[in-house]
This record gives structure tokens, C-alpha cells and sequence, in this order.
């Protein structure tokens, strides 16, 4: 009867120190991982969204830019103005290609105007797969190089348009506007058209910034 206590008892505290030794398995319910997974979606859609958002935003706004930089070049390389009346040596005669900064304000605003028209393809791959790294970087690194041409291109011509206008009495620069006055009218909406381009280039380059920090 003893014997059989004490197999009793050392059976009872084998089994107790197995129960020690081995730590207990929880498992996880699952419907608490269906949540987690659920959310996570949640959290993936609304980044895409976000994202999805700016790139239309772009994709507009590099519309617009398009047809500012195409307006400034298309007024800009047809002003010309010949006055009605002429000498025997002289005719009087005011055209764009007359001056430099005129003459590379057309071909600054050709070159912004090819790349956004090619720019526009990237901006809709960016719609389509919102979270792509590479396009945005590349939209972003030539908006800033067409940014700096363009408002290189915008600030020397709207320095001759004002001296068309205003003249320098210091360099004796006489005004012409007042008898090429379609000419002065032309050349400053073009030089308009081109800072609101400019505005546009700038807006694009937050807009990317933006979208590469949410990254």
C-alpha cells in the first residue's frame, strides 16, 4: 500500500514539472486576424487614394501648364508690326526676332511646351499605379529643369517688354510703344502667359514633392 503511495506521488510531481517545462500555446482567434488584415487594407487604399488624388491634380494642372506655354510661344513668335507710313531709306518695322531675349523666349517655351506634352504619359502612369517612385522622380527632376528655363525666358523678356514700354532716359532707350503699340500689346501677353506657365511648373514641383514625402 505504501509502495503504491509513493508511485502515486512521483508520478503527480513528473507530471507537474512536464507541465512546468513547457509553456502553454495560445492561440489567436481568427477572426481578431481577419480585423488586422482588414485594416491593413483600410490603410493601403487610403494611401493609394491619397496618391491617386495628387496624380490627377497633376495631371490637370500639367494640362493647363500646357496650354499657358503654348499660348506664350504661339504670341510671341507672330508679333510683328510694321507702321503705315515709310521714308525713301527707312521702313519701321518691330518683330520678335529683332532681339535675343525675345528670340529664346520662343524656343524656351517650344522646349516646355514638348515636354509636357510628353511629360503627360508619365503623369497618367502615375494615376494608373499610384504608388510607382521612379516616373514621379523623373516628372519631378525635369519640371525643375523646365522651371528654371522657363522663368529664365519670362524674366529677360519682361525686362525688354518694360523698357518697350517705359524706356531707360539714362541709356537714352526711347519707348516704342506708343507707335508700336500692337507690338508692346502682344509681347507683354506672352510674357504674362509665360509666368503663369512658370506658376504651373512650380505647383508641380509641390506636387510631387508631396506625393514622394507620402511615400
Amino acid at each position: 500500500m505504501a509502495d503504491s503511495t509513493r508511485v502515486d506521488v512521483a508520478d503527480t510531481e513528473t507530471t507537474s514539472r512536464e507541465a512546468k517545462g513547457k509553456a502553454p500555446l495560445l492561440a489567436t482567434p481568427p477572426g481578431l486576424v481577419a480585423k488586422g488584415m482588414a485594416a491593413l487594407r483600410g490603410h493601403e487604399d487610403n494611401r493609394g487614394g491619397y496618391k491617386r488624388g495628387i496624380a490627377i491634380v497633376d495631371f490637370v494642372l500639367r494640362l493647363s501648364t500646357l496650354v499657358a506655354a503654348i499660348a506664350a510661344a504661339a504670341i510671341m513668335g507672330t508679333t510683328d508690326q510694321t507702321l503705315p507710313f515709310f521714308t525713301q531709306f527707312f521702313q519701321f518695322q518691330a518683330s520678335y526676332d529683332d532681339l535675343p531675349a525675345f528670340q529664346f523666349f520662343v524656343v524656351a517655351m517650344a522646349i516646355a511646351c514638348v515636354y509636357l506634352a510628353l511629360s503627360i504619359a508619365f503623369s497618367i502612369v502615375c494615376i494608373i499605379r499610384p504608388h510607382a517612385v521612379g516616373p514621379r522622380l523623373l516628372l519631378i527632376f525635369f519640371d525643375i529643369v523646365t522651371l528654371v528655363l522657363t522663368t529664365a525666358a519670362a524674366g529677360s523678356s519682361a525686362a525688354i517688354v518694360y523698357l518697350a514700354h517705359n524706356g531707360n532716359s539714362s541709356a537714352n532707350w526711347l519707348a516704342i510703344c506708343q507707335q508700336f503699340d500692337n507690338f508692346c500689346q502682344k509681347t507683354s501677353g506672352a510674357v504674362v502667359a509665360s509666368f503663369v506657365a512658370m506658376l504651373g511648373f512650380m505647383f508641380l514641383v509641390v506636387l510631387s514633392a508631396v506625393a514622394l514625402k507620402r511615400h
